[in-house]
This record gives C-alpha cells, sequence and structure tokens, in this order.
C-alpha cells in the first residue's frame, strides 16, 4: 500500500495539479523532441541521436511512476502488488540511472565542441553513442539489480504499507523485520558509484569548458558559449541535488518533515525531463528550425486539406 504524501492526504487533490501538468509538459516535449529528430535528416547526427535517446529515457522514466501517484491523487489507488513493487523500483532507478550517464555525455559533447572543436566529428561518432548507451544500460542492470534480490530474500515485513508516493529503495526496505545494513550500505555504494561518479565527470568537464572559454579570444564567442553551457549547468545542478538530498535524507534525515522529502523525490524525478527538452532541444537552433519547419508544413497540409474539402462541398451543392 503507497501513502502518497503522508500528511497531506486532504490535499492530495490540488497537489494532482502541478504534478499532472509537469508530467504531461515532460512526455509532450519528450515525444515532440523524438519526433522532430526523427523526421529530420539534418538531425541524424551524433549529438541529436544522443538527445533523442535521452528524451526517450526521460519519457520512460516520469511514465514509470506518475500515473501510479496521479491514481494515488485521484482515485485513491494505493495498492500495488509486491512484483509490481519490484519492478517499480527497478525501473525508477534504473532510468535515473541511465539519466545521470546520458547527461556526463552531454556535457562530454559540450567540452569536446568547446575544447577540441576540430575533431569533434572524428570523436563524437555514432559508434561511440553507441558503446555509452550499452555502457549506461549494463552499468544500471548490473547495479540496481542485486537491491531487488536483497529484498526479495527478507523472510518477513513488518507492514505492507510504504511511507511514500512510489516505490523507492530505502522505503521498502526499512519495512523488512530483519537486519537492513547490507541493503544499506549496498545502496550507498550504488548511489555514490553513480551518482558520485558521475557528478565528479561533469564538474571536471564543465571546469575545463569554463577554462577554455576563458581563454577565448572573442568576447561574443565567450558570451555564446556561457549562454550555451549555463542552462546546462543549471539541469546538473537541480537533478543532482534534488537526487542527493532524496537519497540521503532517507537515511539521515530524521528532522525533516515526511512530506518534505517525499515532494522532493517526486520532484527531482519529474523536473529534470520536463526541462531537458527546453533546455537542450528549444535552445539548439537547429532543433528549433527544424521543429518550426514541420510545424509550418503541418499548417500548409491542414489548409489545403481544408480548402479542398471545401471546393469538393461547393461543387456538389
Amino acid at each position: 500500500m503507497l501513502v502518497g504524501i503522508p500528511g497531506l492526504e486532504h490535499e492530495h487533490i490540488w497537489i494532482s495539479i502541478p504534478f499532472c501538468i509537469l508530467y504531461i509538459l515532460a512526455l509532450l516535449g519528450n515525444i515532440m523532441v523524438m519526433v522532430v529528430i526523427l523526421m529530420s535528416t539534418r538531425l541524424h547526427q551524433p549529438m541529436f541521436i544522443l538527445l533523442s535517446m535521452l528524451a526517450f529515457n526521460d519519457g520512460l522514466l516520469c511514465t514509470s511512476f506518475a500515473p501510479k501517484i496521479l491514481s494515488i491523487f485521484w482515485f485513491d489507488a494505493r495498492a500495488i502488488s509486491f512484483t509490481g513493487c519490484l519492478l517499480q523500483m527497478f525501473f525508477i532507478h534504473s532510468f535515473t540511472s541511465i539519466e545521470s550517464g546520458f547527461l556526463v555525455s552531454m556535457a562530454y559533447d559540450r567540452y569536446i565542441a568547446i575544447y577540441k572543436p576540430l575533431r569533434y566529428n572524428s570523436i563524437i561518432t555514432i559508434r561511440l553513442i553507441t558503446r555509452l548507451v550499452i555502457v549506461f544500460v549494463v552499468r544500471a542492470v548490473v547495479l540496481v539489480g542485486p537491491c531487488l534480490v536483497l529484498i526479495k530474500k527478507f523472510p518477513a515485513f513488518k507492514t505492507n504499507v510504504i511511507a511514500h508516493s512510489y516505490c523507492e529503495h530505502m522505503a521498502v526496505v526499512k519495512l523488512a523485520a530483519a537486519d537492513i545494513r547490507v541493503n544499506s550500505i549496498y545502496g550507498l555504494f550504488v548511489a555514490f558509484t553513480i551518482l558520485g561518479v558521475d557528478l565528479l565527470f561533469i564538474l571536471l568537464s564543465y571546469t575545463m569548458i569554463f577554462i577554455a572559454v576563458f581563454h577565448l579570444p572573442s568576447k561574443d564567442t565567450r558570451l555564446k558559449a556561457f549562454n550555451t553551457c549555463t542552462p546546462h549547468m543549471c539541469v546538473f545542478l537541480s537533478f543532482y541535488s534534488m537526487a542527493i538530498f532524496s537519497f540521503l535524507s532517507h537515511r539521515y534525515g530524521k528532522k525533516i518533515p515526511p512530506y518534505v522529502h517525499i515532494i522532493f523525490s517526486d520532484i527531482y524525478l519529474l523536473v529534470p525531463p520536463m526541462l531537458n527538452p527546453l533546455i537542450y532541444g528549444i535552445k539548439t537552433t537547429l532543433i528549433r528550425e527544424e521543429t518550426w519547419k514541420i510545424l509550418k508544413n503541418i499548417k500548409n497540409n491542414c489548409r489545403t486539406r481544408w480548402n479542398s474539402d471545401e471546393k469538393r462541398t461547393c461543387h456538389k451543392i
């Protein structure tokens, strides 16, 4: 049984409104990015293919938990099977791990574009992107999978009520009527292996980027580079800060009200998927141009069809 947001049950309907808006924006934004990249041959390049994969992962990430949360808010559908709970946990943590890997890749892409622009096309290739995606997926499965195995080994649970809005690892582990130290230690290991290492690589990449930017001769070029990198940094900081807060507050945040922790946990899974299409998609000139071109073609096709239907109707009359 999932509680939703404990302490704010009477406000679930109102809380559901921003959650639903964020989910719809995230879903529509990522679908738009994938469709535009798929339809435009100009965007069949490694960077944009990586961006489409990020959009695909974002759509899966928010869909793995948002419909269940909204069903709790709207219909009080709190029940979830044990297997369903483990699957939701696996998908949420796996997609989060893959998301972190894609953010590292985007940071590396910006580093090469600014630090080694003449070698960009020879370094960032389809082959490299394919290998990175395989590594991220394998890493997620290998590190997150044992969490489910360890949970299934518990002989019994103290209760079946999870004080959370989705099946988060530690929220489920705390219900066990057994020693949970191994699970807690392994959870910390996975978190710091994924979030810690990825965040270190991102900070290193952007340190090198800003050093390179400061050495650029033209002021306009420096401003353009900063305008490109600053929104990316905002995405990284929002994702990793909320992820680390959510992770550590489960273990050490006893004085933090449960609803604060849970709202942050939900937001950190919804806000980055909603922001990524804006930061990486709409702000990219080529994607913006291709989006307007597709919308213009749709508008022209609709107008042509409308005129032809109107002529047919007049002819019949």
